[in-house]
């Protein structure tokens, strides 16, 4: 692939690469089952070809819209939970100036999210911010009656209408839901909300190349076209053959069943790069949501390093030797920066002077990983040249295709969510809502 290469050398003390390429029939089975869209949880597998299929004039009217937002807002509130907005939130952090909310002059409104909590003290402590600041909201639900959104924008709604007044709140939010029905679709239908569809067969966790994702990622200034363009070429290449040793999603997927069958069944996603933080919660959510059922599938974790190295570095090294791990790395910094030399050097640090802090970072990461396989955790490798929007891009669906290859590999659907409800269920009953008297009853009981 154009931005992407995988590396599986440092799992080798660990499977033998005959049982990769073992697998090769079933990948091939289950890589024409998600392309021809006959396979489980057929009714979600819009995503597959999503990146070619994605309309110029829908991109337009994003970044006509986000444009418009830009001049009118100096926040833009993302209320969504899960793949509402972890998709977008993984883009802008990753592409972002980290700094840029400390900034007084900025081109594009600084993003923050609600409705991903149930926090009281968080949404009050927001609520106290938008009273300063100029804003514009983006509520992103296929129903609109999930609790944790539907709550905030509740709150959001109420204020921005107290601000704005109902014609002022109205240029300011946007909905991005079902296009034929529910709550939110109501709603919007009714306040004149400018409005986006959520398509019916791309599931939330798969949602980042559609509206969901591509308008808070506007708004933050990032070029969308580019990250289409990333997601199309991924698309294109994965979709030309399904040959373990030329598609590196099937070589991912393959390696990390083998890994699963030979008992580590948890693998860490680590990153040299503090940017890339949330794209490891969108990878949690997306391979988490995926795979566990039926009492099956790998755990996702995460970890920044080096930072994570001062603590959890430990246990990866010395702990149960249950996980393998993957690394994301970056090959070229966008920026440099030069260790300088000290004449004191009471730190010990001048053999370093006149290196770049990439080079220093990139040691770090071949000597962790070096440690760690000498400590039984076998490593996975997999290598953008540097983040940009057409790398983001494709690693996205690149990860997207090898989970579902993943989930097909493990014997589920890896297009659902039936667990998630269980908490609702609860929560429900003791808040009383009408209709979960019953579980009421019983969970009251239990908890005497």
């Amino acid at each position: 692939m154009k931005n992407i290469s995988i590396d599986i050398s440092k799992t080798y003390n660990f499977i033998k690469q005959d049982e990769i390429i073992s697998l090769q029939s079933e990948i091939t089975k289950h890589h024409k089952a998600l392309f021809d869209k006959t396979g489980k949880g057929k009714d979600f597998l819009g995503w597959v070809d999503l990146p070619s299929s994605i309309d110029e004039k829908i991109l337009s009217k994003i970044q006509a819209d986000a444009k418009r937002i830009s001049k009118i807002a100096e926040l833009f509130v993302v209320i969504g939970i899960g793949g509402s907005y972890l998709g977008a939130r993984a883009v802008i952090d990753a592409l972002s100036n980290p700094f840029t909310g400390l900034m007084s002059e900025r081109k594009h409104p600084f993003i923050i999210y609600a409705g991903n909590n149930i926090s009281e003290d968080y949404h009050a402590e927001l609520m106290e911010l938008l009273d300063k600041k100029e804003y514009a909201v983006a509520v992103i639900s296929k129903s609109g009656t999930t609790t944790e959104p539907a709550i905030a924008f509740r709150l959001i709604k109420n204020h921005c209408e107290k601000k704005y007044g109902k014609q002022g709140a109205k240029e300011r939010i946007i909905a991005i839901t079902d296009k034929a029905k529910g709550a939110l679709k109501k709603l919007a239908v009714n306040e004149g909300y400018t409005t986006y569809d959520i398509p019916d067969d791309v599931g939330g966790r798969y949602s980042v190349l559609t509206p969901v994702g591509l308008l808070p990622i506007a708004v933050a200034g990032i070029d969308i076209k580019k990250i289409v363009i990333g997601a199309v070429a991924a698309e294109k290449e994965i979709k030309t053959s399904s040959d373990i040793n030329k598609n590196p999603a099937a070589l991912y997927a393959a390696t990390r069943s083998i890994l699963y069958g030979n008992g580590k069944q948890l693998e860490i996603l680590a990153n040299f790069q503090p940017s890339l933080q949330y794209f490891t919660e969108w990878w949690k959510q997306l391979y988490g949501e995926s795979e566990g059922k039926e009492n099956k599938g790998i755990f996702p974790a995460g970890v920044n390093f080096t930072t994570d190295l001062h603590s959890m570095g430990q246990y990866i090294q010395d702990g149960l030797r249950n996980i393998f791990e993957t690394v994301i790395s970056v090959e070229k910094s966008n920026k440099k920066l030069i260790v300088p030399i000290d004449e004191d050097n009471l730190d010990g640090l001048n053999f370093l002077a006149g290196k770049g802090i990439q080079e220093v970072n990139k040691m770090a990461e071949l000597g962790t990983m070096l440690a760690h396989v000498d400590g039984n955790v076998p490593n996975i490798k997999i290598t953008i040249p540097q983040l940009n929007e057409e790398s983001i891009g494709e690693l996205i669906y690149f990860f997207e295709f090898a989970c579902g290859l993943s989930g097909y590999l493990l014997g589920v659907n890896p297009f659902d969510q039936p667990g998630v409800e269980a908490y609702k269920n609860n929560m429900f009953a003791l808040l009383d809502k009408p209709g979960f008297e019953e579980q009421s009853k019983n969970i009251k009981a239990r908890l005497k």
